[in-house]
């Protein structure tokens, strides 16, 4: 069956039409989102909430998204396309596609899974809903796949190509075998996998009554003037800057492979008009280990921090794809050549997002402070209930930046970063470890006129042999302050501490083995300072002292403010401060 779509009508759509339409696709989405956080099997897409959810066109521009992963945007295109490719002269009505491969598709990295499936009304193929998921195992040396010596795809577990998953509704069982006898963790994934599946379902269903209401030439005449009124938006904001041309660059702690060696992500923004150029070119060669990172997560990587800096209510499309023009030289971290490893992409987006923001600060005048980054600990090994081997997979954030007229958040996820961190109650329910000291880190904070949030302390026992995976970064290169902010407290993980077996792990390892009754804990970055310090609001600093965020030492050093203690009340002692 062919599925070209029908020509859209050139009869402008009147505007009450149009917003409801736009108001309806954004429900939609938002339904699907809930609906695969609610059918999800592992705490990764339960409880952290790492997936998206998406609607795309026929020619698998997205139309609408709701924002839980910003990079997504970029994913969902790739993905759908790798699709077409493969299947497009004979999709049908009840057809699904798996996809996870990140050159083939658009996936971060083979643990995220696509399921693709088609919409059609009225017998016409109108678009395709899709679901994108990290997964708990799909294979490869390590438990979750997440290997940090990988230095092919190939050691980061299954890759699976556009293949079809339902024909007409029904199952292709030996696509199932395939990823059972891959994974650790069949019956989770498989859930998962058809978790995806029944929100795909949903979108579809709701999009066909939709299209039944208004009629297929108004909706798709609705959807595609939606990207353009992105596009649109977005560079008239651009325009409204001063034209320039700014370069900044950060650094990642390494790649897994060669520990001694700091990865450079540097750019170059150049901005004239409502044009606005971002070249790459000058950053590092690609990783041998697995830090580098596709072009369409980059791309979506730009688009996020000019949402963060233009309006972060626009509507979410593939129009604002169009906006950024976007250089990568081939062979980079930003533009590997296949088969280069992927699967520890994310602290390499987060230096691209500190990079970028920082030069944009120069010519939107908004900026903030470097965050925390992210991390995710991954453990593995067979519970002494069940008897079944268990992946517990969890996203750990930190502080983020400072920006003008606020202080950074304590203890969250940082810039695009938007997963959940797992409460303590679920992890110890579902997972053979205990979780005995969580708590914010005093003093981590990136000392500015606006401070960074604060890192934290989350100590585990485990309660049964396992294999320990971390992936993190800012250990070695702590978060960086802005505008004469300074720079936060970096991350460490510590196994043992306090004993005679005690160790510190770099921010990137894999299959370390602990044993029952070993204790380890994450203690994740600061976010960078904005401003100067001694601009430092006093009453501030003795509000931060009082509630335990910075130590009376740290605010005379870092802040010229003396905070003294007297009769269990603290107040600023002018006479010692160094600010008259």
């Amino acid at each position: 069956m062919s599925v070209a779509r029908a020509a859209v009508t050139e009869t402008p759509v009147d505007p009450v039409t149009f917003q409801v339409v736009k108001a309806s696709m954004v429900g939609i989405v938002q339904e699907m989102q809930n609906a695969l956080f609610r059918t999800g099997y592992s705490t990764i897409i339960r409880e952290s909430q790492d997936a998206s959810c998406a609607i795309m066109n026929a020619d698998g521009d997205v139309v609408a998204q709701h924002v839980v992963l910003p990079l997504h945007i970029g994913s969902f295109p790739a993905c759908t396309r790798a699709v077409l490719r493969s299947y497009r002269d004979s999709i049908e009505d009840g057809d699904a596609y798996l996809i996870n491969h990140p050159y083939e598709g658009g996936s971060p990295h083979a643990p995220d899974m696509a399921v693709i499936t088609p919409i059609f009304a009225g017998g016409r193929h109108v678009g395709f809903c899709g679901t994108l998921a990290h997964k708990s195992d799909i294979g490869g040396p390590v438990p979750g796949s997440c290997w940090a010596l990988a230095k092919e795809v190939f050691a980061e577990g299954m890759q699976i190509p556009a293949v079809r998953y339902l024909r007409a509704g029904v199952v292709n069982e030996e696509v199932e075998r395939i990823i059972v006898a891959n994974s650790r963790t069949p019956e989770l994934v498989l859930g998962d996998i058809r978790g995806q599946l029944g929100a795909d379902r949903l979108g579809e269903g709701r999009v066909q009554e939709l299209v039944e209401k208004y009629g297929e030439n108004c909706v798709l005449a609705c959807l595609d003037q939606l990207m353009v009124n992105s596009e649109s938006a977005m560079r008239s904001i651009i325009a409204e800057w001063e034209d320039g041309r700014y370069e900044s660059e950060r650094f990642v702690d390494n790649d897994g492979v060669d520990l001694d060696k700091k990865i450079r992500i540097h750019v170059v923004v150049e901005k004239k008009g409502d044009r606005i150029n971002f070249d790459y070119s000058q950053s590092a060669d690609q990783a041998r280990g697995p830090a580098n990172v596709r072009p369409p997560i980059v791309q979506a990587s730009v688009v996020y921090c000019l949402i963060t800096l233009t309006d972060p209510s626009i509507h979410i499309n593939s129009g604002l794809l169009k906006v950024p023009d976007v250089v990568l030289r081939e062979g980079s971290v930003l533009n590997p050549h296949f088969p280069a490893p992927v699967n520890t992409y994310n602290p390499t987006i987060h230096a691209i997002v500190e990079a970028t923001l920082d030069a944009l600060s120069n010519i939107s005048k908004r900026g903030r402070g470097d965050g925390s980054s992210s991390r995710s600990i991954i453990i593995g090994g067979r519970s002494t209930r069940s008897g079944h081997s268990y992946v517990q997979y969890e996203i750990l954030g930190g502080g983020t930046g400072g920006r003008a007229g606020r202080d950074g958040i304590s203890g969250g996820c940082s810039n695009q970063s938007n997963a959940r961190i797992a409460p303590i109650e679920i992890i110890e329910s579902e997972f053979p470890t205990r979780v005995q000291r969580l708590e914010m880190i005093p003093d981590s904070g990136g000392p500015g006129e606006f401070r960074g949030g604060l890192g934290f302390i989350r100590e585990y026992v485990n309660l049964a042999d396992a294999r320990f995976t971390l992936r993190s970064t800012k250990h070695a290169v702590p978060p960086q302050g802005i505008r004469s902010g300074k720079s936060a407290r970096p991350g460490n993980c510590i196994v043992n501490p306090g004993t005679d077996k005690e160790k510190t792990l770099p921010s990137r390892y894999s299959d370390f083995p602990l044993q029952a009754g070993d204790v380890f804990r994450i203690e994740t970055p600061g976010g960078g300072g904005f401003g100067d310090p001694k601009t430092r609001d006093p009453q501030r600093v003795l509000r931060d002292v009082r509630e335990g965020y910075v130590t009376p030492d740290q605010a005379l050093k870092d802040y010229g403010i003396a905070v003294t203690q007297t009769n269990g009340e603290w107040t600023v002692d002018a006479a010692r401060s160094e600010r008259k």
